[in-house]
């Protein structure tokens, strides 16, 4: 699987092009329902808007994604909306850029840059994630050596989760492929070896960027 990004929330862009205005709106889509109820809630909260041209991506190979101009000159707006979630690795968001005419005519170039200026604009301002392959190991340890651990995650970057205390206290080690040894080998040396591991696997895992 290849790293991807993706958005944590709805975010928004905007910028005037002489004249005209573009409004970007992104959001987080999981299916093609979903973005399509998106673009038609954009549209309706601009209907009085020259264009609302659209593109959406999803899936862990973007399996699915569309683009629309609706109505501006072909090839001048969605699909360069697309190529800038593409080119930048977003998967699973749904992109649509509003656009008020201002009454100059910006030309093919000019189009392509406003829409996609606009929602560069959107994703600058988005809270965003990365999505890698990494391992997850579910591990028991003591509550002696639980505060060392926290510790050393926070020094070293890998994460606990799914945290369950009991006789003893267990977790999810999660962490990328590369930092995985040195991770293991650090709650084993703080544990002289008595953590009981299970054998781990590899995860989706998401850090925030």
């Amino acid at each position: 699987m290849a790293d991807y990004k993706i958005l944590l929330e709805e975010s928004t862009g905007e910028i005037i092009e002489k004249k005209s205005r573009f409004i970007a709106y992104i959001k987080p889509v999981s299916n093609e329902d979903e973005a399509s109820q998106y673009i038609e809630s954009i549209r309706k909260k601009h209907y009085d808007a020259r264009h609302n041209c659209s593109a959406f991506v999803i899936g862990d190979n973007n399996e699915i994604s569309r683009c629309s101009d609706d109505g501006e000159p072909s090839g001048t707006a969605g699909r360069p909306m697309l190529e800038v979630l593409t080119k930048e690795g977003y998967h699973n968001v749904c992109a649509v850029v509003t656009r008020y005419f201002g009454g100059v005519l910006l030309g093919t170039g000019g189009l392509i840059r406003a829409y996609q200026g606009s929602l560069k604009e959107g994703l600058d301002n988005a809270k965003k994630a990365k999505v890698i392959e990494g391992i997850r190991q579910h591990i028991t340890v003591s509550y002696n050596d639980i505060g060392k651990i926290l510790n050393s995650s926070k020094e070293d970057g890998y994460i606990l989760e799914n945290v369950e205390y009991g006789e003893n206290i267990a977790f999810d080690l999660i962490t990328e492929k590369e930092a995985y040894d040195k991770a293991f080998k650090d709650i084993t040396n703080i544990t002289n070896g008595q953590a009981k591991a299970d054998e781990p696997v590899l995860d989706k895992i998401i850090i925030n960027i």
